[in-house]
């Protein structure tokens, strides 16, 4: 069963790009949630899209990383990873919320709130396609990809 969330209306903060909506991009959207910038799971998964950035693209495919870390940060993870495509830096936790991707985790035996890796697949219209939440970092990149390409 697929869940029902939408595509919010607010402006988030696009890293390139600034304050922007994820509505109406006339694409397939990966828009893929993950704890801290820079750490070894988030650096695979991040390196993993990357690596196949150029098929999501060519199944008319965008992918958008979204952390709870800062401009800044994400400027340094960027340049330092070469990603080809954006993050999205929401250190209010608005879009995290949303997509209710904020969950208690456990951190070395004590209870602390985190990001639960996930990932939302939209079509070109805006319609979620697939929610997986709690996700392992090395080769969900291309899981995703299947995914789309099955319904190419």
């Amino acid at each position: 069963m697929t869940e029902s969330i939408s595509l919010p209306p607010f402006e988030v903060t696009w890293v390139p790009g600034g304050d922007r909506t994820l509505q109406q991009l006339g694409k397939n959207l990966v828009l893929y949630f993950y704890p801290k910038d820079s750490t070894p799971g988030c650096t695979t998964e991040g390196l993993e899209f990357a690596g196949l950035y150029e098929k999501f693209q060519g199944l008319n495919t965008e992918i958008i990383g979204v952390s709870r870390d800062s401009v800044k940060s994400h400027e340094k993870f960027i340049e330092k990873q070469g990603f080809p495509f954006p993050l999205i830096s929401d250190p209010d936790e608005k879009l995290c919320r949303h997509f209710d991707v904020i969950q208690e985790k456990n951190m070395y035996g004590k209870k602390v709130l985190g990001v639960v890796r996930s990932t939302f697949v939209f079509d070109a219209q805006g319609n979620l396609i697939q929610a997986l939440r709690g996700v392992k970092s090395k080769g969900h990149a291309q899981a995703i990809l299947e995914l789309i390409q099955a319904r190419s």
